[in-house]
């Protein structure tokens, strides 16, 4: 348990951030994975580092793995503010569905660059809705 400003009530209190703890480690998990994903892939590919480029298939996971740490510098910090800013129960589940985008994405782009749309769809809205809905509580608390 950690000393929170607000529980979930609104009243001042202990509060539990578990579950939004677990969200943050999936999601650093998930990058992790991808990044094995993409040594496993330079080994296969026979793309000797430092070497990004060379091989179409290869670059795929490479760009698979550098587009998701682009959207979790924004997703992390994002769904920590939303989360004890606007509402906690949705910026978890905003968070769990970040990560299932991100599995799209990376799904989709492995088997076809143009397919990954619907993936990257998914985490530039969640990322929207958990920057703006921040940035707008933190506004309204400041005045």
């Amino acid at each position: 348990m950690r000393l929170c400003c607000n529980n979930e009530d609104g009243g001042a209190g202990m509060m539990s951030y578990a579950s939004l703890e677990i969200v943050t480690m999936l999601a650093l998990l998930e990058y992790a994975a991808l990044g094995l994903m993409v040594g496993r892939a330079r080994a296969k590919y026979k793309v000797d580092a430092p070497a990004t480029t060379g091989n179409p298939e290869f670059e795929r996971y490479f760009r698979v793995h550098q587009n998701t740490l682009e959207a979790l510098i924004v997703f992390i910090p994002a769904v920590w503010i939303f989360s004890l800013s606007v509402n906690y129960q949705i910026g978890v589940a905003l968070g769990v569905l970040f990560l299932l985008g991100r599995i799209l994405y990376a799904n989709g782009y492995l088997n076809a660059p143009e397919k990954r749309g619907p993936g990257a769809i998914v985490t530039l809205a969640i990322n929207s809705i958990l920057m703006l809905g921040g940035l707008g509580a933190l506004l309204i608390a400041a005045v």
